[in-house]
């Protein structure tokens, strides 16, 4: 009978595809070059095909490769939700708890809100995956998740925030410079801050709340953290979350009654672990922060 290749090598193969050569996943694990290929060859030896061909930019992937990826990446995230399940026990506030958000979420909302989470409970631990890549909760790549969309599977648990609202904004340095516009079509003669890359959800954003003809960015990314940098440095006029914006006294609304947009939040979870204390105290307190924070939104500021 043929030998299980070990899990390790399956762990081993993902570090090779993210990073594309021995040596860059070697150190990402901890492990030796010659460790690295070694697994590879004995999965090689386990399946029968190659899996990677050298190439002058790295190690490039086969069909073979490429047919196992995911089923690698689903093994790791059980593996890594069976570590956080066995990090904590049930009945205290202990253990791992990943929390998946979007970038902007994650790097601009969600500290403020983990701080007193964390310090009332010394034993909790935290990670936060802040990526707009939706990580799946069914197969616990992640325990908790801040989505902008209503949860349709029947084991997801979801609790609706609000809606966060997103308007154009720029720092009071630019507006002073170049003049605050008095409708949409003023935007044509501004510079516009804005996505490098349309993805199928900003597309989705665009059909339903579209900008005149004639409007184009000059600064654009595809990264929304480096949008809101941009905004902040003055570079321009761009979406921005009004709650983000509040905070700062020199971010401006433009045009708030023109253009607005709402993001519909939820705070989900997998039934399965609702009952664990550690799971059920950080939902309960991901979705009183978020509350606050849309509600902290609703108050208008003079321009």
């Amino acid at each position: 009978m043929k030998k299980e290749p070990d899990w390790h090598f399956y762990r081993t193969l993902l570090a090779v595809l993210d990073h594309g050569s021995l040596s860059a996943a070697a150190r990402e694990l901890g492990l030796t070059q010659p460790t690295v290929g070694r697994h590879i060859d004995a999965l090689e030896g386990a399946i029968g095909s190659r899996l990677f061909v050298r190439s002058p930019n790295g190690l490039l992937p086969t069909d073979a490769a490429a047919e196992l990826e995911p089923y690698a990446r689903t093994l790791a995230a059980t593996s890594a939700a069976l570590l956080r399940t066995a990090s904590g026990h049930r009945d205290r506030v202990a253990g791992t708890v990943r929390i998946s958000a979007s970038e902007v979420i994650g790097v601009e909302v969600l500290p403020p809100i983990l701080e007193p989470l964390m310090a009332a409970h010394p034993e909790l631990k935290i990670e936060l995956s802040a990526s707009d890549a939706i990580e799946d909760l069914l197969s616990r790549e992640a325990d908790i998740a801040v989505r902008m969309a209503k949860p349709v599977q029947d084991q997801l648990i979801g609790r609706r925030i609000g809606a966060i609202p997103l308007c154009f904004h720029a720092h009071r340095r630019y507006l002073e410079q170049y003049g605050m516009p008095q409708e949409m079509t003023d935007l044509a003669r501004h510079r516009l801050v804005g996505f490098d890359r349309q993805s199928a959800y900003i597309r989705t954003m665009m059909a339903r709340f579209p900008l005149p003809d004639g409007i184009a960015f000059a600064f654009k990314s595809e990264n929304a953290h480096a949008q809101i940098a941009a905004i902040r440095a003055g570079l321009g006029i761009g979406i921005c979350q009004m709650g983000i914006a509040a905070r700062d006294p020199d971010l401006l609304p433009v045009l708030p009654e023109c253009f607005r947009i709402p993001l519909d939040t939820w705070v989900v979870m997998h039934e399965a672990i609702k009952t664990a204390r550690r799971y059920r105290v950080t939902f309960d307190a991901l979705v009183g922060g978020l509350t606050n924070y849309v509600r902290g939104t609703a108050r208008k500021r003079p321009g």
